[in-house]
């Protein structure tokens, strides 16, 4: 009987939990709601159970699914609070002090995750100054999931910026938020989904990265659990058979660091510096560092501490014995507390136990190591006596095991994909150490990953600001190669894409840490890029110089920037440095430079036809000095000069002053055309042709739409009412009787075509109108039906994979270029060939992700609207009615 009561009890308890209305982690007292916005507020309940929502005087309604999911979306609310919501189903959830202001979803690795507590010295007037109740901070703890998106948070909570909760805010988020705050008075919250260590791939979704087959590979694989466990089960079980420790610092009778122990074979080495730059070589394993230093009575029994700059890689720090401070990885920079009594007047040793795994061990240059103590302050750098611990035999670990955080789509399933739900105002993201192995696909990592945010969002238009790397690593001072500017390089060039910002970090690194201290200026400077692209600030200098475009004259290149603000200069009032120019053999040397109003003039005596110059292009290119006079440092950048020089500009660039010129036209007035194609052509700023019939229905069913469409600046053309083909060929199964082209007359074809303009006319309000002829048919029977109709039009798309030049084009015969199922390679190989013979290419589309037989997919059709605007300089792109009068206007000249 006992097993069955309690199986009665479990069940009714079951039932009880299942019935409570539950809220996502993320919804809760503290937080803030996006202002001027659909706010979604969802959770969990019984299915079928009925809830009420209650905020800021206003009622919602939900009804729990199937699957026990709810969700009701708020009306739009201005900034303000704080508000109180109720929740009400089965039991009632109340949640209190919420702000209705601007929320930021910010995300990386370890320079968005460093908190102000890692940096309380350098900020602490900040700190200490901290009182925002309306800047509040959501923290995401690290949680990878390999099996697919999540619903929820780990348990967190929003905390306002007050001086004891501000420590654990991101440095970079605080800076931005305060700098926002302070600028427009609205609440602002921060949602801080970031990881130290990670590559851009694990912060992706699965649906981001299908366009890169072997990532995609690697996230199947990781569904395999029994794979997943038992490559972690071999990793533990390599690593537990490494035998214990040998250190005989800590093994002997009298510990190396105890007072009572008599130093014997010790020898000399210098603090700050690496062990194998100093005579010992190729050494994994255990140093003991130890120094005898003499104390002033002044400095006891007052709050001291030791800083002890940055180790490689763990460290152990011991004062007259008494441990006093430790740390398990090279990252952090060493400042312990000494605790009082521990320091004496005269001799005090310090001894520290350092401990490395791989490459160089020691001490980082460059860094603060003192021991202070009241007003007191006695320098630690110098020599000290080393003397070995302990040797590491040589690893090779068969099994690596598998670094959760670090797979592609880890970090996305747990701590992105559950956030998706809840309104933001735009994305910071601080990312791209992790990369810089793969830093040439970073050029594409980036793009797909604001593409997949932007769709799980649901916001074509969704702010994305991000930093750009800082400068890093030793200087060189030769040109030489850098994949740290490779990845620099694809940052800048994500820039194409609409609605992006970057703020540019190259003057503020530091040689010798990957984590530099000023990241103060790193939140300032996203927060300009935000007030510009978010916040609409349409005169504010937000940026620092970015290159435009160049063109060579002779042996001189000669470089344009936008962003200038109100001038160019160097911030050292010396000629632009950092500047390297090559031929063909892309053998760079430094380049002079001279500065001429917003221009660059740059050169080399030796190279009488330049083909790439370069900016910054190093790991740490110290002290580059090109600005805005707004103090703002230029983007690093590299360009491959392909501009003609002066008395070939017009043989060159004969499409308005552009080498070549692209039409994006989308046939048959399909929806997909509406969901799919117009928003991506907008995000770009690009205008597509779109000939319109009703044949499939969507004309009059989105007349809205299209007119809105045509609002924007997009061209709607003229593709006949009713579609007319000729029937009876192989593939025309779908013309019916009553719309075979056999069968009409040149009246009744040209009557079609009148009326249509008519219409189109109603909708955007135009009379130019160029047409496109259905199936490819420019005739009935012998008789060229657009010879009567070109009164009506300024000319006349067909379709034939031709690429005319401007002297030898037919406006009533046009020649198209039909995709169907190519890649997006496939189609920039099209616009690269035009660029090259200087041609006019015209694209005709169809299904675009789906609709039609003739289909391009989501990903090819952003690709090449992404290559066409990044190489806008090159390429005219226009609706084919501009095309079409530009051509009437200019041949033959």
């Amino acid at each position: 009987m006992k097993p069955y009561f309690l199986t009665i009890m479990l069940s009714c308890l079951y039932s009880f939990l299942s019935a409570q209305v539950r809220l996502p982690n993320l919804v809760r007292d503290s937080m803030v709601l996006q202002r001027d916005a659909r706010i979604n507020i969802w959770g969990w309940a019984s299915p079928g159970e009925k809830l009420t929502i209650r905020f800021n005087n206003r009622t919602y309604r939900a009804t729990t699914g199937p699957d026990g999911k709810w969700a009701a979306q708020m009306n739009p609310t201005k900034a303000g609070g704080p508000y109180s919501m109720q929740i009400t189903g089965s039991n009632t959830i109340t949640l209190n002090e919420i702000l209705v202001g601007d929320v930021w979803f910010c995300s990386g690795q370890s320079n968005m995750v460093h908190q102000l507590s890692l940096h309380s010295e350098r900020y602490a007037e900040d700190i200490r100054q901290a009182n925002y109740p309306q800047i509040r901070h959501f923290w995401i703890p690290t949680t990878p999931e390999l099996q697919g998106p999540k619903d929820d948070l780990p348990a967190g909570n929003w905390k306002w910026a007050n001086p004891q909760d501000v420590l654990q805010f991101s440095v970079v988020a605080y800076f931005f938020a305060r700098n926002i705050y302070e600028k427009y008075g609205v609440p602002i919250g921060l949602i801080n989904a970031s990881v130290g260590g990670t590559p851009i791939e694990a912060w992706t979704s699965e649906e981001g990265l299908k366009d890169f087959s072997e990532v995609l590979s690697t996230i199947q694989r990781n569904k395999d659990t029994a794979y997943v466990n038992n490559t972690i089960r071999r990793a533990q079980a390599s690593n537990a058979v490494r035998p214990p420790s040998r250190d005989k610092g800590i093994t002997g009778a009298i510990k190396w660091f105890d007072p009572a122990y008599v130093p014997s074979g010790w020898h000399t080495i210098n603090i700050p510096g690496y062990w194998e730059d100093q005579g010992i070589r190729d050494l994994n394993g255990v140093v003991w560092y130890r120094r005898e230093i003499d104390i002033p009575a002044s400095m006891i029994n007052v709050p001291a501490k030791i800083s002890m700059g940055r180790i490689v890689d763990a460290d152990v720090l011991y004062v007259n014995g008494k441990q006093v401070g430790t740390t398990t990885y090279q990252y952090p920079q060493r400042r312990y507390q000494v605790p009082p009594g521990t320091l004496t007047a005269g001799r005090n040793i310090i001894t520290i136990r350092v401990t490395n795994h791989a490459g160089k061990g020691g001490f980082v240059p460059d860094k603060p190591y003192y021991l202070a103590a009241g007003n007191d302050t006695i320098d630690l750098k110098g020599y000290w006596q080393y003397k070995v611990g302990e040797v590491f035999p040589p690893t090779n670990v068969a099994a690596s095991g598998i670094n959760l955080q670090n797979q592609p789509a880890a970090l996305y399933n747990a701590m992105v994909a559950p956030v998706t739900n809840f309104a933001i105002k735009g994305v910071l993201w601080y990312q791209g150490e992790s990369n810089i192995s793969n830093a040439h696909q970073y050029e594409k990592l980036l793009p797909a990953l604001i593409y997949d945010w932007r769709a799980r969002w649901g916001r074509d238009d969704l702010p994305f600001l991000y930093v750009q790397l800082p400068n890093f690593q030793d200087v060189a001072y030769l040109p030489s190669e850098s994949n740290l500017a490779v990845l620099r390089e694809a940052q800048r060039k994500t820039l194409s894409i609409p609605h992006t910002g970057m703020a540019v970090a190259i003057d503020l690194g530091e040689w010798n840490d990957i984590h530099p201290g000023n990241k103060k200026d790193v939140g300032i400077r996203l927060a300009l890029a935000a007030r510009r692209i978010a916040y609409n600030e349409k005169d504010l200098v937000y940026s620092g110089p970015l290159l435009q475009t160049a063109r060579t004259e002779g042996n001189r290149v000669i470089l344009f920037f936008n962003n200038t603000g109100s001038g160019l200069t160097t911030n050292n009032g010396e000629d632009p440095n950092w500047f390297a120019i090559a031929g063909a053999d892309k053998a760079f040397v430094w380049a002079n430079t001279r500065l001429e109003s917003n221009k660059v003039i740059v050169w080399h005596d030796a190279i009488s036809d330049p083909r790439y110059v370069r900016y910054a292009w190093a790991d740490n290119p110290l002290d580059c000095n090109l600005y805005n006079r707004e103090g703002l440092p230029a983007s690093p950048f590299e360009k491959e000069l392909t501009n003609p020089v002066p008395d070939q500009q017009t043989a060159n660039s004969p499409w308005n002053n552009k080498r070549a010129a692209v039409v994006l036209t989308y046939d048959d007035a399909l929806n997909v055309h509406l969901s799919n194609a117009i928003p991506v052509l907008d995000s770009f700023g690009l205008k597509g042709t779109f000939y319109l019939s009703d044949y499939f229905g969507g004309l009059q069913a989105q007349i809205p739409r299209w007119k809105t469409a045509a609002n924007n600046g997009h061209e709607l053309a003229n593709h006949t009412i009713h579609h007319p083909c000729e029937g009876g060929r192989p593939g025309r199964e779908f013309v019916k009787p009553e719309t075979d082209l056999r069968h009409y007359s040149v009246k009744r074809i040209t009557n079609e075509m009148k009326t249509m303009n008519t219409l189109l006319t109603a909708i955007d309000g135009k009379t130019e109108r160029t047409f496109a002829f259905p199936c490819n048919d420019t005739k009935i029977g012998d008789t060229a039906y657009i010879n009567y109709a070109k009164g009506d039009f300024v000319a006349a798309r067909a379709v034939r994979s031709e690429l005319p030049s401007l002297d030898k084009i037919d406006l009533y015969n046009l020649p198209a270029y039909m995709v169907n199922g190519e890649t997006g390679e496939q189609l920039i190989a099209q616009v690269k060939k035009a660029v090259a013979e200087n041609r006019l290419l015209v694209f005709l589309f169809h299904g675009v992700g789906g609709e039609h037989g003739l289909d391009v997919s989501l990903p090819a059709h952003r690709q090449l609207l992404q290559y066409l605007k990044q190489n806008e300089n090159d390429i005219w792109v226009a609706p084919m009615l501009d095309i079409a009068n530009f051509i009437k206007n200019n041949q033959g000249k």
